[in-house]
């Protein structure tokens, strides 16, 4: 396990990237944080928590209410996983007759009716 806490952004988990998604398991993993657990930094520290500023403002948008009652927040610990993901090649002729391939990465519903 690398030195770094898994980002604490509460949707992290469920931005379809490419980076994110586990092929062998078909699921959308969250990121580990920006910058690692002994790294001295006085312009960005909440970088050993978050991905992203995109990440941290989301977290500060859910929690900002218990912030101010001064609420104990839960801190993650695991990596979170969002299931049921697969990626697709789709191949498509371009304007000067060329071959292009384009990954996309689509929810998959396994509910059988």
């Amino acid at each position: 396990m690398p030195n770094k806490h898994f980002c604490q952004g509460p949707r992290c988990h469920e931005k379809t990237t490419q980076d994110r998604f586990l092929k062998s398991r078909g699921v959308i993993r969250g990121r580990y944080a920006y910058l690692p657990l002994g790294h001295q930094s006085e312009y960005y520290g909440r970088g050993k928590f978050f991905c992203s500023t995109a990440c941290e403002g989301a977290w500060l948008d859910v929690h900002m209410e218990s912030i101010e009652q001064g609420r104990p927040i839960e801190f993650i610990r695991h990596r979170r996983e969002s299931g049921g993901y697969e990626k697709r090649t789709t191949t498509h002729e371009g304007w000067n007759g060329q071959t292009y391939k384009s990954n996309s990465i689509t929810r998959v519903d396994n509910r059988s009716e």
